[in-house]
Parts: structure tokens; C-alpha cells; sequence
């Protein structure tokens, strides 16, 4: 029987740093794994995104100013690559795995409208393993970091944060969690979707909840999936 882990589109973006408002893209990843996490295409693009790569995301991707200035693609022509990638994947009907999606898309959705770029609109299907995996395991405790998720459903991440690692780690454990947890998830990357809308605003209302308690009472998390 057909899943939707059996042939899955994967996505990761380095980035200048964590607000996805103001962040610019400084590399990306975009593949196809087959039902063995078989890498069966691959594109990889390292932009000049215009501005300072600050000391904190050098350290964390290891791509400096420099280095991007005088290699890296014009960010327009960039950006306007990973979303005709990103869409041709989607309109072959393939689930676009994300790791922590809120953050890649919606960054990719801010710097589209920043470069001109017409943008995704509503991607779907995305699958994100952070999500499913905080649902399917609720109470294992620990981070949920890639890197700790990965070790915990025994996938290789070689690389951490470079952005090919990291896509295609996603990729490979959003398929191992759908074999762990085959009881609990559709067949159809579509129902997968809606569910995990509900399980993102649950999870987000959770954080909130805890914040408000024990730090802040006026903290509010940041909603919507699979973009802000």
C-alpha cells in the first residue's frame, strides 16, 4: 500500500538569523528522497544575501559575508529558483517536508515578497516531523532539536546545519516516525496536513500556557502553520 513517505520533496534553508521577518537566505536545499531515503534529485543554491552574515549565524552554518559576497548567486535570482523548485515539486503532488516549516516558508514567503517574487501561496502538502513528532510522542523528554530527533529515530546527520544535511535528515526521519507510528498517522499527506494544523495551533496554545506561568503572563506564541 501506497504512503505518503514514499516519495517526498525536502527543503532547508541557512539563513542570517532567527526572525523570519528580517532574516535573508544564505543557502538552500531542495531534494527528492524515494521510500528509502534514496536522494533521487538534489539542488543547491548559496546566495548573496546583501547584508552582513552576523558572527552568530557564521558560526552556526560556517558561510561568512565574504564568502557568500563572492560566491553566492544574486538573492532575487536565488529566491525565485527555490520557489519554481519548491512549486514544480508540489505540483507533481509530492509532500514538501520541512523541519520547524513555520520558519523556513514563512521566510522564503518574506524574502519572495521583498525580492518580487510571486511567493507560494497556502504550500500544501508540507509535512513537518517536529510537529508530528511532538504529537505522535508527547511526553519524551528532552529537546527536539533536528540533531537530537535524528539521533533518537537513528538517522545519520552527518553535517549538522548545512542546509543539504539538514533537509534530507528531515526527510529521512519524517519517514522513520511514519513507520514508528503507523497506527496513528493517515496514509494521505493531505489528511496528514489538516491534521497537523490542529496539532501546531495545540502545541503553540501549550507553550503559551506554560510561558504565561512560569516567565512571562503577557507572552504570546507565534501561530499558524505551515506559515506565520
Amino acid at each position: 500500500m501506497s504512503n505518503w513517505s514514499d516519495s517526498l520533496a525536502v527543503f532547508d534553508l541557512e539563513t542570517t538569523g532567527i526572525d523570519v521577518e528580517t532574516s535573508r537566505i544564505v543557502s538552500a536545499t531542495v531534494a527528492v528522497l524515494d521510500a528509502d531515503g534514496v536522494v533521487l534529485e538534489r539542488l543547491d543554491w548559496l546566495l548573496d544575501p546583501g547584508v552582513e552574515i552576523p558572527l552568530q549565524a557564521t558560526n552556526v552554518h560556517g558561510i561568512t559575508t565574504a564568502h557568500s559576497a563572492r560566491n553566492g548567486q544574486d538573492a532575487a535570482g536565488g529566491v525565485a529558483e527555490i520557489v519554481a523548485a519548491l512549486r514544480a515539486h508540489l505540483a507533481r503532488g509530492l509532500p514538501l517536508v520541512a523541519y520547524n516549516a513555520p520558519y523556513d516558508l514563512t521566510l522564503l514567503n518574506r524574502e519572495s515578497l521583498r525580492h518580487d517574487v510571486a511567493p507560494l501561496l497556502a504550500p500544501s502538502p508540507v509535512v513537518d516531523p517536529l510537529v508530528i513528532d511532538k504529537a505522535v510522542d508527547r511526553y519524551r523528554k528532552g529537546k527536539r532539536t533536528l540533531e537530537v530527533t535524528s539521533a533518537f529515530y537513528g538517522v545519520l546527520l552527518e553535517d549538522a546545519h548545512d542546509s543539504g544535511a539538514d533537509a534530507i535528515a528531515a526527510g529521512r526521519v519524517a519517514q522513520a516516525i511514519a513507520k514508528a507510528h503507523s497506527s496513528a498517522l493517515p496514509a494521505t499527506a493531505p489528511e496528514l496536513h489538516a491534521l497537523q494544523v490542529g496539532w501546531s495551533q495545540q502545541q503553540a496554545d501549550s507553550f503559551q500556557d506554560y510561558m504565561r506561568r512560569e516567565r512571562d503572563p503577557k507572552f504570546v506564541a507565534a501561530g499558524g502553520w505551515p506559515e506565520r
